[in-house]
């Protein structure tokens, strides 16, 4: 029994040389060439660059204040805004909100960038008031929740009423048909949406009833500087 398998081990080993030696003797195959033919350009010029008033990027990533609203001819400044240069840090931003310390800890989470208000007052002691604000947006994208938050408390009230802003998708304004103690002496209306990585709010408030034409205006002609 050992014989036939030293045998047949000795058999596999000699038909194993024997190929060797067959492979060795033969021309080697000629590789193919590593690299590959010039591929063929495409005629023509390519498209020009985007100018900075096409790039919605370099846009946004400039002077926030100069995409804000300018003040109408025949208004006056409002000595009430929250700012004197048109800026707003993450502590002054955070001091409009109900509860400072809670929104602070909560835009800190939600990667605020910045803020920029622009704010007068119209005939009839009416005031309005335009902020814009920036996130990064580097971990998630957060200006459709934002939006979507303050549009939820605005139509919290039963005598609220509501229209879509054009242009803007989800966006909307809210009219509030009788002065609230949440919105501060006189009446209020109020508007919500966003684009890109900036969020917009707009507050109208006065006296008598604000119409919801003069909101819908302000809010349009906003978003179409965004």
């Amino acid at each position: 029994m050992r014989r036939l398998v030293l045998a047949a081990a000795l058999g596999l080993v000699a038909g194993s040389c024997a190929g060797y030696l067959v492979q060795a003797g033969r021309t080697p195959d000629e590789l193919p060439p590593l690299s590959q033919p010039t591929l063929a350009q495409a005629a023509g010029n390519g498209p020009a660059p985007l100018s900075a008033a096409q790039d919605h990027q370099v846009k946004v990533d400039g002077d926030l204040r100069e995409l804000l609203l300018k003040k109408p001819d025949g208004t006056r400044a409002n000595p009430a805004v929250e700012s004197d240069d048109g800026w707003l840090d993450l502590t002054a931003y955070s001091e409009l909100h109900t509860k400072p310390d809670v929104a602070f800890r909560e835009l800190l989470g939600e990667e605020f960038r910045r803020a920029a208000v622009t704010s007068w007052i119209e005939a009839g002691d009416r005031t309005v008031e335009i902020r814009l604000i920036q996130f990064r947006q580097v971990e998630k994208q957060i200006v459709i929740d934002r939006a979507a938050a303050a549009r939820d408390w605005a139509a919290d009230d039963a005598h609220t009423r509501s229209w879509a802003v054009p242009g803007t998708g989800d966006g909307e304004l809210f009219v509030h048909d009788r002065p609230d103690s949440r919105f501060g002496p006189g009446y209020q209306a109020e508007a919500h949406a966003w684009r890109g990585d900036i969020v917009l709010e707009l507050w109208v408030y006065g006296p008598k009833p604000i119409p919801p034409t003069r909101v819908r205006e302000l809010a349009r002609q906003q978003m179409e500087r965004l």
